[in-house]
């Protein structure tokens, strides 16, 4: 929603909106002209209505999918028959509109078009960009670009990407996931084929095998082989602070690339940039150049930075494909002795808040296996996200299913996340990796350390 306002405000309209939590985010959009209001009363629609007196302007009420039936605002806009439309509609208005790059898909998504639209305003393409991640190229999730292109993310969560039809269409991978919105895996893929029916182009990931099996690219990438793939780059070295690997096109090698992102799910993701960019017709050469200065977007291994020389990591996965990416990436750092942050890390401990009642039920034995791969688990209160609570799912319920994989393992449960900042500071010590993965509020974590300084740091785990 912030990218799309900010977009919009740059392009010449008038935008309001609300949002009770300060943040940077709203104060760019302050600055670009955008009125941001702190309540979300009627009072607000009110305001926001006198500020378009003397002007032309039709007033048009964008809601998400977030968006509660019984906000105030939202009732309000539909007693004085205001036009609502979903934040779908504005953002396929933006793509429909002009050449467009459109990444969609399971996993990946914020960083894959991060790293496209990153790439492209590297060589000089000035793309226009609606992510849902903060580009580190650009400092916000929107940029309005003057040149032909326009870079977005396609969320599947709710199956609004349906109504896009942008020249490109990329996927990433498919694998079952909001399982509030699809009852099974039939029903994404349905939604998904949908999309890329829509699309002038596909472009897909060949090592995915849901995407092989029920999907027809115009072009494929990979990174387990280069046979049978229009682009490929096959490791030559994995580390900790990165990948060298073999560049391949139609089957013939071109150079070897040093993609700055460890992990082999980022080399997937780089892969799938630079191709996007290929068949918009950047010259390999030139991204060879601009892929050293690629950096995740924002909550994806993000370091926040040293805390009682502890790293302290930031990190959006919340379904056990991302989280177990994830941790293997952090495990090779501490294996390999190389890694982007201010210290090589000697120990993982994996701090994991589970997100929707849902989700954590389909996957309880999953998100296990998956944190059965650190060396310590701490594990925050489960995050609603507002959904009701089910029984016999819950933060003790996983770390059952834990401890019944790895008996030996660490694993403790915080009953709130000033009880969590407790457990990292008592429960973790000097040259730790501190992985704090989740989609809900555990990304305060670093804040809540900083409070502990004020008050005095515990020195026991507390159990």
């Amino acid at each position: 929603m912030s990218a799309l306002a900010g977009i919009l405000a740059e392009r010449g309209f008038l935008v309001s909106g609300s949002d009770p939590r300060p943040s940077p985010v709203l104060e760019r959009l302050g600055s670009a002209g955008v009125r941001v209001f702190q309540e979300q009363t009627v009072a607000t629609i009110t305001a926001m209505l006198a500020g378009l007196d003397g002007t032309m302007a039709d007033p048009l009420v964008v809601i998400s999918s977030a968006v509660p039936a019984a906000n105030q605002e939202l009732a309000e806009a539909r007693r004085r028959g205001l036009p609502i439309v979903h934040r779908s509609d504005v953002l396929a208005a933006l793509i429909n509109a002009q050449p467009s790059i459109a990444v969609a898909g399971s996993h990946g998504k914020t960083t894959t078009s991060t790293l496209i639209a990153t790439l492209l305003e590297a060589v000089g393409e000035d793309p226009t960009a609606v992510i849902g991640g903060i580009v580190p190229a650009f400092g916000s999730n929107g940029r309005h670009g003057q040149g032909r292109l326009l870079v977005a993310e396609a969320d599947e969560s709710d199956g609004s990407l349906v109504k896009f039809r942008p020249r490109l269409g990329l996927l990433t991978n498919v694998e079952l996931d909001h399982t509030d919105h699809y009852p099974d895996l039939a029903a994404l893929v349905a939604t998904l084929q949908h999309f890329a029916g829509g699309c002038t182009t596909l472009l897909a990931n060949r090592d995915c095998p849901v995407l092989r099996e029920h999907f027809q690219a115009t072009s494929w990438w990979s990174t387990c082989s280069s046979e049978g793939v229009d682009f490929a780059a096959i490791p030559l070295e994995e580390r900790g602070d990165g990948t060298l690997a073999t560049w391949y096109e139609h089957g013939e090698p071109l150079g070897t690339l040093e993609v700055p992102l460890p992990g082999r799910h980022n080399l997937s993701n780089t892969v799938a940039a630079m191709a996007a960019c290929r068949l918009e017709g950047v010259p390999f050469e030139d991204l060879r150049r601009a892929v050293a200065g690629l950096r995740p977007p924002g909550r994806r291994f993000d370091c926040r930075g040293l805390w009682q020389d502890r790293a302290i990591v930031d990190d959006y996965a919340h379904h056990p494909s991302e989280v177990a990416a994830t941790i293997a990436m952090a495990r090779l750092m501490v294996e390999s002795g190389r890694s982007p942050l201010p210290l090589v890390p000697r120990r993982l401990v994996a701090v994991f808040q589970p997100h929707r009642y849902t989700r954590t039920a389909q996957f309880l034995d999953d998100f296990a296996a998956a944190l059965t791969q650190a060396d310590a688990v701490l594990l925050a209160p489960l995050y609603a996200a507002g959904e009701a609570p089910m029984a016999g799912v819950s933060s003790p319920a996983l770390a059952e299913a834990v401890r019944a994989l790895a008996p030996d393992l660490p694993v403790a449960v915080a009953t709130s996340m000033e009880a969590l900042a407790e457990l990292v500071a008592g429960g973790t010590g000097p040259g730790d990796l501190v992985l704090a993965m989740g989609a809900g509020d555990v990304n305060s974590l670093w804040e809540r350390l900083g409070a502990l300084d004020e008050r005095g740091r515990p020195t026991a785990l507390v159990a």
